[in-house]
């Protein structure tokens, strides 16, 4: 594990003198409340201490598919279909001399469509439904430090973010850590943040309102259109507005904005050679200032611990060509409800539990990082729908590339491979860490993880009903006795 921190607080003994709680979840974004509400479901105890009061603004409104099976585990599958958000049909593409559509019809399984959604609203019905689920759910409350015993955390402190001077310390057997990019634990405590070099974008944005409707692509389609030095997105919502936002590498950003004068002529300029959002936007109006992100494609070395896991953004975040942010938050999140709920009730060893989540988390994240390395270095489609074929494990089955490809890009495959047995990546990630196409980081192959005893990898496997679990096969060796501690409770 990465040295942590020498000027963290350790205390050798179990906090005395605090309140208490099974699991402390830091985040209430969509991976802090899908861990938290799933642990609930599975009658553990969480609270989890957000430090904004929702609803609050949040970028990342064009989500997967794949979000949709875990809304359904959430309960709140059918408020988030009744809201009103756009329905996304799949996605649109002119990337260099290329155009295609995503069509999401394609997909096995009920989960064919998407929304593009206003995060402020997602995320706090998500927060909400945690509440009503069981969650002890508190707004306006920021840890300000996390106290250790040994490489373990045990507690939290926090302050209210209202100026009350309301403050106390908190303690749990288990932290999910899903602070977003903040990264509680990654950034202050574990130094083990790793920010991608290839990936060293900029992106800028704002609200139009009276954009033209895309008249290519799938129904609701965000569409994606490259430019020479970065792309941009267009992505319709359901209150009559369109984010619009471009990408691209800083420092050529840097570069255009010393020789045109400032962000807004930059953001011009890039439009300007975009003949189809030049087209959507003309006559339309910008309703806002630009909004402004970089450095923001990471990831902590490792993800879990002595009694944590890092979920969703505190741990990685990509990019946002392929709109994956929501879909690895909830799945990571998923998957940390499995691992935690498996230790605290003495299922699983604390060891394997993690490893499990590890492992399942790494594929997911490398995957898509393969995906969007070869989108970034080539404007060649039939590349791009090579390389992905070789990243699923779909090729057994003959489907052809088209398909392969679009199950990577909307998340599908992730899900599915944490369930269902997959291919490994290291030759693809090899070829790209020598073609120094991409920092992949990562020498080892990518396993995915079973749904089934015959796929089973290291004897476990994930169950999503009638409950969540890990389970071990039957022929597999038992693994090391549980910790004591996740039985009784720390």
């Amino acid at each position: 594990m990465t040295e942590q921190n020498t000027e963290q607080s350790t205390v050798q003994n179990p906090v005395q003198n605090t309140e208490k709680t099974r699991v402390l979840v830091i985040g209430g974004g969509p991976g802090g409340s899908t861990a938290a509400t799933l642990l609930a479901r599975q009658g553990i105890e969480v609270t989890l201490l957000e430090s904004a009061v929702f609803p609050r603004y949040h970028i990342g409104e064009s989500i997967l598919p794949s979000v949709l099976p875990v809304l359904d585990l959430l309960g709140v599958r059918e408020e988030v279909d009744n809201h009103g958000f756009v329905r996304k049909d799949g996605a649109y593409f002119e990337w260099g001399p290329e155009n295609w559509d995503l069509n999401f019809d394609h997909l096995t399984g009920a989960s064919r469509h998407s929304y593009q959604v206003i995060r402020s609203e997602f995320d706090h019905m998500l927060l909400k439904n945690a509440a009503v689920k069981g969650v002890d759910v508190r707004e306006g409350v920021k840890v300000t430090e996390i106290l250790f015993d040994g490489e373990r955390p045990v507690a939290a402190r926090w302050a209210a973010t209202d100026n009350s001077g309301a403050g106390g310390t908190i303690a749990f057997d288990f932290l999910v850590d899903a602070s977003g990019r903040a990264g509680v634990m990654a950034t202050k405590y574990l130094k083990n943040r790793r920010y991608h070099e290839a990936f060293k974008n900029i992106a800028v944005w704002s609200y139009w309102r009276d954009v033209k409707p895309l008249e290519v692509g799938p129904k609701g389609a965000i569409a994606v259109c490259s430019v020479p030095y970065g792309w941009f997105w267009a992505i319709p919502l359901h209150d009559g507005t369109t984010s619009i936002g471009l990408v691209a590498k800083r420092s050529t950003f840097s570069e255009e904005r010393e020789r045109l004068g400032g962000i807004e002529e930059v953001y011009a300029d890039a439009m300007s050679q975009c003949p189809r959002i030049l087209e959507m936007t003309e006559g339309a109006n910008k309703i806002e200032g630009y909004k402004v992100e970089q450095d923001y494609s990471y990831v902590s070395e490792r993800k879990s611990g002595p009694g944590y896991v890092l979920v969703g953004d505190a741990a990685a975040f990509l990019d946002p060509l392929l709109s994956t942010g929501v879909h690895l938050s909830t799945f990571s999140a998923l998957l940390a409800a499995a691992s935690v709920s498996a230790v605290l009730d003495g299922e699983l060893a604390e060891q394997e539990a993690t490893d499990f989540y590890e492992r399942a988390y790494h594929q997911a994240y490398e995957r898509l990082l393969v995906v969007v390395s070869f989108f970034y270095n080539s404007y060649n489609r039939q590349t791009q729908f090579f390389e992905a074929d070789k990243l699923t494990r779909r090729e057994r089955h003959m489907l052809n590339l088209y398909e392969s490809f679009l199950h990577i890009v909307t998340g599908i495959e992730d899900l599915d491979d944490s369930i269902d047995g997959g291919a490994a990546l290291d030759e693809v990630a090899q070829q790209i860490a020598t073609q120094k196409k991409i920092d992949a980081g990562h020498n080892e192959a990518m396993n995915s993880l079973p749904d089934s005893p015959r796929q089973a990898v290291g004897g476990l496997y994930l169950e999503l009903q009638p409950r969540l679990r890990i389970r071990r096969t039957s022929d597999a060796p038992a693994g090391p006795e549980p910790v004591a501690e996740a039985r009784a409770g720390l």
